[in-house]
Formats: structure tokens, C-alpha cells, sequence
């Protein structure tokens, strides 16, 4: 029996429920089966055909015994929960939250930006009077090479910070154009809102590097969107100039910037691009007085140390600064969808509930980064007007002491887990 298997032993079971079977809940239930210390006792999905196919990935994975429902009101009334997936339409992730942490679940949730500034007020409300943790799935700040350039910022190496980029760069021109047909919600957002509609993959890493919410926040915004063409153009080219979906008019707009002020002085880039063509990226940038970081070349520049004016590859530094997190998790076996970074964020929030701890990204966190949202929306509907970025701390950010301890904190690099 490997180490490892020993180690699952010795714990004791947290018991979860999973809410919303689309794709992504679908591929965090089969994360969670294959995990020996977890036990998912009952799944909750509206359309009948996921949810059947939620119980049958059970069966498959020899769990048969779980319990299928269409009310997340029903799931959480169980005794034998302790934490939540929250996995359903980006709409209702606070409100489900909101509901979990009243029945006393932990509630892990989704990524997703706010609709209102009052749904995450109110994520904080009720987290600070139940005293149950929320925790966003934000599965990035998990990353492999994010976490090296935490590791790499939190020793000095970069200086001091000054300026981070970071955005959302995916083609989602079908995803988004097939919406409605395939039950994507997606779809409705990107008719009726325009924002930066997706903030948190590039934000949450960045906003670790900065400490935002323990000795930093982040101030003011402003926005801009671009105009809405991407979309349209590719429905025309695959289904004809008299399609529905080629006459559609879209308000989310191809290309959202926003920049941010934080109360350190930095700032931050982010972009929002979903809708043309182009591959995959997070944007990420990091750069402070000794040096900087640049996710699209894969490269490093140190000052003193990298050759004057030029890039060094990042790999060489990544091995280097490899974070205690992804040491442990190289060695014991990758596993997990997104290159890994979906079994780490599940990890952290287990352990999280099995520690009765808050969790590394906590309620405070998760209702900055989701309001970024409504804020960019406040924003360019204002004519690109600054908008104020509310404390959801009320204050406490100036001195709050570290988070828990344990092996998937955030806020500092722990060699000794």
C-alpha cells in the first residue's frame, strides 16, 4: 500500500453534496469519486436528463447510494452534509451560497461574477454571522506557473510589485452563439450584460501576489468595452446571413479593458476576450522594481541576473521556485481536470472542512473578485466613469492577521507542509 493510501486512511470522510450537473459540475462530482476520504452522499440538478446522468457517474464510480434532487433546498436540509459544490447557473451560485452557510455547509462555489453589489454584501452577511466559510472554486489561483510566481514574489524576487495584468482570453464564440440550444447560461449573459463578465481566473492569482484583503485592496476600477461584432460574424460564416443568431445583437462587447487602482498604489490590467478568434491565455503579468513575469512568451526578466534586455525562458525559474504545493503534487501523481488545478481547489476546501478552518480564499475574497462584474458594467454604462470598489472587509484588510495554516494557504509559502 503506497504512503499516500495510509495517509487517506487516517482521515476521517467529509461528506458533500454536489449542485448543478452541467459540464462543469459533471467533471467535479467524477474529481470528488475518485478521492478516497470523500463521500458525495446527494446531487441536486434541475434538468432531469443531468441528473440522471449525475447518478449514473456514481454508480459507475461504485457509490450507488447517492441521493438525486431537483431542490438544493432539499439536499441541504440533509444532516449528513457538511460542505456543498455549487456548480449551477453563475446566477444562482450566491444565492445557493447564502442558503448552504445558513444550513451550517461549508459552500464551495463556482466562478462567476455578481449580478448585484447586495448578493455579495450579503455572501459576506451571512458567512460573518453563521461563521461558515464560502469559498470560490477559483481553481487558477492553483495554477502551476501562478503558483511559482507567487512563490517567486512572496521571496522578493520580482521587488517590489508595481503593475499586474491578467484577463480572460478564450474563444467561446460557439459556446457562447450555442448557449441556448446546449442549456449554457452563458448565453443570456452575453445578450444582456457588458462587462468583464469573467473576472476571477486572472484575478485571483494577482490579487494573492498582492495581498489584497490582508494589507492591500483593490480601490477603484474603470471600464471599456469595445463593440460586439465576433459573435454575429461567426454565426454568419457557419449558418448563413439570415440566421437568428447572425441578426443577433449582442451587448456583451468583444474586447472589455478594465485597469484597477489598489490602495498600495499598484495596478492592474484586466481583459475580457471571448468573442474573436485567438488561442487561449490568462494574460498574466507581474512586475515590480527587480523584474517581471510574462505568461503569453513563457519568460522571465530579473535584473542582475537575466542578461541586460532580455527575456530568459520561465521554465528554468519555475523549476527553481517550484511552489510546496505543486513539489507534493508532482511527486505524489497529477491528477484532476485543468492540468491538475480542479484537484487542488477541491483539496483546499476538504481539508478546509475537515480542519473546521475558514478557507485560503475566503468569503472576503470571493465578494471582491465576483464584483468586479457589476462594477465594470457600472462602469461603462457611466462612460467609462471610475467606480468605487467596495471594503468588504469594513476595514479589517489593514490588519488581518494570516490565514489558517495548512498546506494550500495563499497568503504565504509554507516549506514545512
Amino acid at each position: 500500500m503506497k504512503g499516500r493510501d495510509k495517509l487517506v486512511q487516517t482521515r476521517s470522510t467529509v461528506k458533500l453534496g454536489v449542485i448543478g450537473l452541467g459540464e462543469r459540475g459533471s467533471g467535479l462530482l467524477q474529481c470528488l469519486l475518485a478521492m478516497d476520504d470523500v463521500e458525495v452522499t446527494a446531487v441536486c440538478e434541475l434538468y432531469e436528463d443531468r441528473l440522471q446522468t449525475g447518478l449514473d457517474i456514481m454508480k459507475q464510480a461504485g457509490r450507488p447510494n447517492g441521493e438525486g434532487y431537483s431542490d438544493y433546498r432539499q439536499l441541504l436540509a440533509r444532516g449528513d452534509i457538511q460542505g456543498v459544490i455549487i456548480a449551477s447557473t453563475w446566477n444562482t451560485h450566491a444565492e445557493i451560497a447564502i442558503a448552504a452557510m445558513k444550513a451550517g455547509k461549508y459552500a464551495g462555489m463556482e466562478v462567476g461574477g455578481a449580478a448585484s453589489l447586495e448578493e455579495c454584501w450579503e455572501l459576506v452577511r451571512t458567512s460573518e454571522q453563521t461563521g461558515v466559510p464560502c469559498m470560490l472554486l477559483e481553481n487558477c489561483c492553483y495554477g502551476r506557473e501562478e503558483l511559482a510566481v507567487l512563490h517567486m514574489v512572496k521571496k522578493g524576487l520580482l521587488g517590489e510589485l508595481v503593475h499586474c495584468q491578467c484577463g480572460y482570453e478564450h474563444d467561446l464564440r460557439s459556446e457562447v452563439a450555442l448557449g441556448e440550444r446546449n442549456r449554457h447560461n452563458r448565453y443570456r449573459n452575453y445578450l444582456h450584460r457588458n462587462g468583464e463578465l469573467y473576472p476571477i481566473h486572472g484575478l485571483g492569482p494577482v490579487s494573492k501576489m498582492l495581498d489584497v484583503n490582508r494589507g492591500n485592496r483593490l480601490m477603484t476600477l474603470t471600464s471599456m468595452s469595445s463593440k460586439a461584432c465576433g459573435i454575429r460574424e461567426w454565426a454568419a460564416d457557419r449558418f448563413g446571413e439570415n440566421d437568428p443568431l447572425a441578426k443577433t445583437k449582442f451587448a456583451q462587447g468583444d474586447i472589455v479593458t478594465t485597469m484597477i487602482k489598489c490602495a498600495g498604489g499598484e495596478t492592474v490590467q484586466m481583459i475580457h476576450d471571448t468573442t474573436l478568434p485567438r488561442p487561449y491565455s490568462r494574460a498574466g503579468r507581474v512586475q515590480g522594481t527587480k523584474g517581471l513575469w510574462m505568461e503569453d512568451n513563457n519568460s522571465i526578466h530579473i535584473e542582475g541576473r537575466s542578461p541586460e534586455h532580455q527575456w530568459e525562458p520561465f521554465d528554468t525559474y519555475r523549476d527553481q521556485y517550484e511552489h510546496p504545493i505543486w513539489k507534493r503534487f508532482l511527486k505524489e501523481g497529477v491528477q484532476g481536470g485543468h492540468g491538475g488545478m480542479d484537484y487542488l481547489v477541491l483539496r483546499a476546501f476538504i481539508e478546509s472542512i475537515r480542519n473546521r478552518a475558514d478557507t485560503p480564499i475566503d468569503v472576503y475574497d470571493t465578494a471582491v473578485w465576483m464584483a468586479i462584474t457589476v462594477l465594470s458594467e457600472n462602469s461603462i454604462a457611466l462612460g467609462s466613469a471610475p467606480v468605487a470598489i467596495p471594503d468588504f472587509t469594513k476595514g479589517k484588510w489593514i490588519g488581518r492577521s494570516p490565514g489558517p495554516a495548512g498546506r494550500y494557504r495563499l497568503d504565504r509559502v509554507d516549506e514545512s507542509v
